[in-house]
């Protein structure tokens, strides 16, 4: 089973339309595609679907290593807003890893590089092994 193949089984980013492009070791990307049901109130990209794409991202980066990891914490900053038609990326990079705990930077941007948003986390790393 591939990375991509077991984030499928995260059912709330899939269902939100986000994809997985590329895991690697400490690293992974991630898109979104906007749609009008990504939007908000106020007709931008609703605040949640930007943190779960950075999430996944996350979640990818830091089970990459082929153990499981939770997030501990995480916080997000909004930058610039985005709306319907378009495409968001998540890049999500391991700053440090540790023998329990990682500690990641992900930053999401539109298909002009533009920075929407950053995101920083760190993990708890459990010793149960993953199937990829």
């Amino acid at each position: 089973m591939t990375p991509q193949e077991f984030f499928k089984n995260d059912r709330f980013a899939t269902e939100a339309g986000v994809e997985l492009l590329e895991v690697r070791e400490g690293y992974s990307r991630a898109s979104l595609v906007i749609t009008a049901a990504h939007l908000n109130a106020g007709g931008r990209t609703q605040g949640g679907a930007v943190f779960t794409l950075a999430d996944l991202a996350l979640a990818a980066a830091a089970n990459s290593h082929g153990t499981l990891a939770f997030s501990l914490s995480s916080s997000i900053t909004f930058l610039r807003g985005s709306g319907v038609g378009d495409t968001l990326y998540a890049e999500a990079r391991e700053r440090y890893i540790g023998r329990t705990t990682g500690y990641y930077q992900i930053d999401v941007t539109n298909q002009d590089g533009k920075l929407i948003a950053t995101f920083e986390s760190s993990v708890f790393r459990m010793e149960t092994p993953l199937p990829f």
